[in-house]
């Protein structure tokens, strides 16, 4: 064996015994238990309320908030309700629809790109204080297949939506979850 050969072998030597010694430091976000004994994280999310988005009645806006606020429970408890309140959400959206590609000859859009912002704030109950800010955004891309083809465009749009607000809600779960692992 020469000394580059031995070199090669020290080195990994090193890296093995590193990443023996770091192994146990390693901790699964959504563990049952934590090392020091701590509650679950699935119970902490437990704990967070969402109440329902306060927006206009049959609107487009309304059904989104259902939507976002639908995925947001399934996120964090599993079902559609919690364990006892600790903690309360409170979450405020804007959309958004560009027409990025137009037909010169009918004026109508043939690919459209729509927006969800989201700003959200985590309250503690019991101190009414807030613990948690953040904002969130999606944009979809979708194109409409035919000038004629109303339904199609109608469905494209709907699709969008309901792909933009599953990209909110767990942009959302996903801070929520690192906020209670992390306590920042």
């Amino acid at each position: 064996m020469s000394w580059f050969d031995a070199r090669i072998v020290a080195r990994l030597v090193v890296v093995a015994a590193l990443a023996a010694v770091t192994a146990g430091c390693f901790r699964p976000m959504y563990a049952e238990r934590g090392p020091d004994g701590d509650s679950a994280l699935r119970t902490k999310l437990s704990g967070v309320e969402v109440p329902p988005l306060n927006l206009p009645n049959g609107s487009r806006e309304a059904r989104l908030g259902v939507e976002i606020r639908n995925a947001l429970m399934f996120n964090m408890y599993g079902a559609a309700t919690g364990g006892p309140p600790t903690h309360q959400l409170k979450l405020r959206i804007s959309t958004s629809r560009l027409s990025v590609l137009v037909d010169p000859t009918t004026a109508r859009a043939d690919l459209e790109n729509y927006g969800i912002n989201a700003v959200y704030e985590l309250r503690d109950i019991a101190t009414d204080k807030v613990v948690l800010t953040g904002t969130t955004f999606s944009r979809v891309s979708y194109d409409i297949p035919g000038q004629q083809q109303r339904f199609a465009r109608s469905r494209a749009l709907r699709d969008a939506e309901d792909q933009a607000a599953k990209v909110i809600a767990d942009n959302i779960s996903q801070r929520l979850a690192s906020f209670f692992i992390a306590g920042t």
